[in-house]
């Protein structure tokens, strides 16, 4: 039976929103001029300081920024104001710290101005207890919209990063850092834009952990490219994708991780919508807790599984197609619907236990398309360490051993071929590995 509670609906609800400044909130009618000039700045606010290279917001309001800074631009504003910066043609390159730093306000948006270009660096390293530690770092609740273009250099961290909610609405964006590319600490956001990050560490991470509605990361639309040495998405709790075009490639640099996941969650991933191509080392998506998949359009190659979870992987429509060791893992897989094709050298489709799950694994199918095609073998197409049940489905698949299962086993209402032919009777292989068959324990 699928779970209401693995759809993005569910999931976003039971988490806590994210705090997100709109563009009808601000207006840059509004906006005062800040002319920056070598290690100055040039404005008639009266809520801006210049010293020694620090320019010092201390008020709210709107504020445009252009010209070049070598040094840091820095909003020290009241605990309840929004601060709006809106980037305009500027080139800020900090060697001693980040180039962009909110140490308060309650909102802040950096606006990126029609048809600008703007780019920000930072330093080279930073001190192992220094709190802002990141190109553009926000403790504040931190959006990033508009229409120009923004590069990111990160140094000697990461490239932009908010301890509290990091949403990005729009704007073409192109992050380079030698750690995490995008992390929002309580949360992270991508509503729509161009973003392309490359990344020692995880090119999207939410990292909270010490509250259960909090660590997670939504992808509503946008065009996100990642080329990360760690995950490519990251969350302590969730992952929800229910829209976009996402490339993401984990596990390629200098920094490469033998572990890294396209998608990696601590809790739950939903992916109900957005096309996904997913090449990673590790698993292509993987859930400490469970997998939905809802609508979304996957192609993942992985050097493990291709989908794992670790208690419930279910999928009820979309496309899957997967090239890996292990197409689907988890302990109780669930098919309702769906086109999914597994390319696999062990088992396509295996239910065994986890650390979470350590007895009644079982797979249930019951709708869907589901084309498998194994490697040689000792292999399984469909492989149960529990019970196997089929009650309707269009199965296409190319295997030494077909169906193996260690429990009960049972097929009705579905149209199966095997090897080129048609199959009308559940049998039990014996061959490789014996019960269980050759898949993993």
């Amino acid at each position: 039976m699928i779970d209401s509670d693995l759809q993005a609906e569910a999931v976003i609800a039971a988490n806590d929103d994210s705090t997100v400044t709109r563009d009808d909130e601000w207006s840059d009618v509004d906006a005062i001029d800040v002319a920056l000039i070598g290690s100055s700045a040039t404005t008639a606010a009266e809520g801006v300081t210049v010293a020694d290279g620090t320019v010092t917001i201390s008020e709210a309001g709107v504020y445009r920024l252009s010209g070049s800074l070598e040094g840091s631009v820095v909003v020290a504003a009241p605990d309840d104001a929004l601060v709006v910066l809106i980037l305009d043609g500027v080139d800020i390159q900090n060697g001693d710290g980040p180039a962009i730093q909110v140490d308060s306000a309650d909102d802040v948006a950096i606006a990126l101005a029609d048809g600008s270009e703007n780019t920000v660096s930072d330093a080279s390293s930073y001190a192992d207890d220094a709190d802002a530690n990141a190109v553009i770092y926000a403790a504040a609740d931190l959006t990033i919209t508009g229409t120009g273009s923004l590069t990111v250099d990160g140094n000697g961290n990461d490239g932009i990063a908010s301890t509290d909610d990091l949403v990005i609405l729009s704007g073409d964006l192109t992050v380079d850092a030698i750690d995490d590319g995008l992390r929002g600490k309580d949360s992270l956001t991508v509503e729509g834009g161009t973003l392309d990050v490359t990344a020692g560490g995880d090119a999207f991470k939410s990292d909270q952990d010490d509250d259960a509605t909090r660590g997670w990361i939504l992808i509503e639309g946008g065009d996100l490219t990642t080329s990360s040495g760690d995950d490519a998405l990251s969350a302590f709790t969730d992952v929800v994708v229910t829209g976009g075009t996402l490339s993401l490639d984990a596990g390629v640099g200098g920094t490469a991780s033998d572990s890294a996941k396209g998608i990696a969650a601590g809790t739950v991933a939903v992916l109900d919508g957005g096309e996904l191509t997913i090449t990673a080392t590790d698993d292509g998506v993987h859930s400490d807790g469970s997998v939905g998949i809802g609508g979304a359009s996957l192609q993942i190659s992985s050097g493990d599984d291709g989908v794992h979870a670790e208690q419930t992987l279910e999928v009820r429509s979309g496309e899957v197609t997967v090239d890996a060791v292990e197409g689907l893992e988890a302990p109780v897989l669930v098919v309702e619907g769906g086109d999914t094709t597994v390319h696999a050298s062990d088992d396509g489709m295996n239910a065994s236990v986890s650390d979470l799950v350590t007895s009644d694994v079982s797979i249930t199918i019951s709708g869907g398309n589901l084309t498998i095609v194994m490697g040689s073998g000792d292999t399984d197409a469909i492989d149960s360490n529990g019970d196997l049940t089929i009650t309707g489905g269009t199965f296409d698949i190319t295997a030494n051993s077909s169906f193996d299962y260690d429990g009960n086993g049972s097929m009705s209402g579905a149209t199966v071929t095997v090897n080129g032919a048609a199959v009308t009777e559940l049998t039990n292989s014996m061959g490789g590995g014996g019960m269980g068959g050759g898949g993993r324990p």
